[in-house]
């Protein structure tokens, strides 16, 4: 990774309209290289409809596990105090980065149990770092010879294994996430040292890389990073996506971000990122994806993380909640071990996400922000979402309220026909203050089981 409401008060039922669009066959002609006719491009409707994924770092940073992934840059770069006592102390004098390679093992590491793991999380998307900012490939590529997970480490294609393990499943759909700068590749450093006059770089590394990675694994997400030391031209990415685009075996399925430039990050691309952790508050006019780690304080494993620096899952279902009440997707990072493991805590989060799911997924996937209301504000902790048929609402409230009556000033006068609660399929009974809002029943609860968050289906009557 990079270093770094309210709607209207009307209360017609209508589905909010958003600026951005989806379909399932995204393409009208052929798609010239320049942003205007690239961003025209409509969304590919799986991915919208997904709203949850999983992102996974894992790299030679997984071996010194010290601080975060930019463990190279941080200790090298940067001159860290931190990073270089960590290493004063614990290697010796002529240690290189480099000599981290043999220690990836990845001995323990089980695609099928990832795959396995990943879909009872409930996500519907997987991200794999296939390159991070150190250069190093999980995929033996042609370009970077002597510096990739055949050659040196597990002496595997972990790319292959990870994405046929994920369709072997079919119900997750396999995406990459690609690093256009590397901290200290010569070409790199060549280019950016001939004022970027020079684009070796990208011609002989990070292109054919790309072209790699799409020709031999198919993904259907292209997570860009690392385009903030030079503009889009420079990497020559306006003619990479409309190859993409128009004749790469992924050409109909295909959804990338806005990290493809210095001039692109919030502005252009299939969806928005803007930062990490991106997370706008409100509806915005594209789509967008907040992107976020477990780990409080790092994307990639960390030997010393303890068990506070990891998120609660009342937190993180509270993050998925608020997200797709605005229109966005979550993507939930993990962290394994150079070893192959996941950690138990981030595995027992993202188990603990698909038992929520399995019970409240209705009010998640394929849903849509409520053109009234995303978040009420007599009760901070209810947010809404809206289902394919304008007729139904969700009401997702993360709080169970004193009394166990629910209210809400976003449902006042709703012509409801009916109120049920997910988890138990129970219908609730409701009444409109005289005040003003809606008071709804909800059952004892000592009778139920779910402890993060709670979702009613409330159908109207057109």
């Amino acid at each position: 990774m990079s270093a770094s409401v309210r709607g209207t008060a009307t209360t017609t039922l209508v589905v909010v309209a958003l600026a951005y669009t989806v379909s399932s066959a995204a393409k009208v002609g052929r798609y010239e290289p320049d942003w205007t006719s690239l961003d025209a491009r409509s969304l590919p409707a799986w991915y919208d409809q997904a709203k949850f994924g999983i992102f996974i770092h894992w790299g030679i940073y997984s071996v010194p596990a010290f601080g975060s992934e930019w463990f190279w840059m941080n200790w090298r770069g940067k001159k860290g105090a931190a990073y270089v006592n960590y290493m004063t102390k614990n290697y010796k004098p002529d240690f290189t980065y480099q000599d981290f390679g043999p220690q990836f093992t990845a001995e323990f590491f089980d695609p099928v149990q990832w795959a396995s793991i990943i879909k009872d999380s409930g996500a519907k998307y997987v991200v794999l770092t296939t390159k991070h900012h150190e250069g190093y490939t999980m995929w033996p590529s042609k370009r970077a010879f002597g510096w990739n997970s055949v050659d040196v480490g597990p002496h595997r294609d972990l790319v292959g294994e990870l994405s046929r393990a994920v369709r072997n499943l079919n119900s997750t759909r396999f995406g990459v996430y690609h690093s256009l700068y590397e901290w200290f590749n010569p070409l790199w450093v060549q280019d950016k040292q001939s004022n970027l006059t020079t684009r070796t770089f990208v011609t002989e590394k990070v292109l054919p890389e790309l072209y790699e990675l799409v020709n031999n694994y198919k993904p259907e997400v292209i997570w860009s990073d690392g385009e903030w030391e030079a503009p889009a031209t420079y990497w020559d990415s306006l003619n990479f996506l409309a190859w993409l685009y128009n004749d790469s075996p992924v050409k109909d399925t295909i959804v990338v971000n806005d990290r493809w430039g210095t001039d692109t990050l919030c502005k252009h691309g299939g969806y928005l990122t803007c930062a990490d952790r991106y997370q706008p508050g409100k509806i915005v006019g594209r789509k967008w994806e907040n992107a976020m780690t477990i780990d409080k304080y790092s994307w990639g494993y960390r030997k010393n993380a303890r068990a506070l620096d990891v998120y609660t899952i009342q937190n993180l279902i509270t993050q998925l909640v608020e997200t797709v009440s605005f229109g966005g997707n979550l993507l939930l990072n993990i962290s394994p071990t150079s070893d192959g493991m996941i950690p138990p805590l981030h595995e027992e989060r993202l188990l603990q996400i698909g038992q929520w799911l399995s019970v409240n997924g209705e009010s998640i996937y394929n849903s849509q922000p409520w053109s009234k209301c995303q978040n009420d504000t007599y009760n901070s902790y209810l947010w809404f979402t809206q289902g394919n048929n304008p007729a139904i609402i969700y009401s997702i409230f993360m709080q169970w309220p004193k009394e166990n009556k629910l209210n809400s000033e976003c449902l006042d006068k709703l012509n409801i026909e009916s109120v049920i609660m997910l988890e138990t399929q129970s219908k609730l009974n409701w009444k409109h203050r005289s005040k003003g809002g809606l008071t709804i029943k909800l059952e004892d609860r000592s009778r139920i089981k779910g402890n993060w968050g709670w979702a009613l289906k409330i159908t109207m009557k057109l």
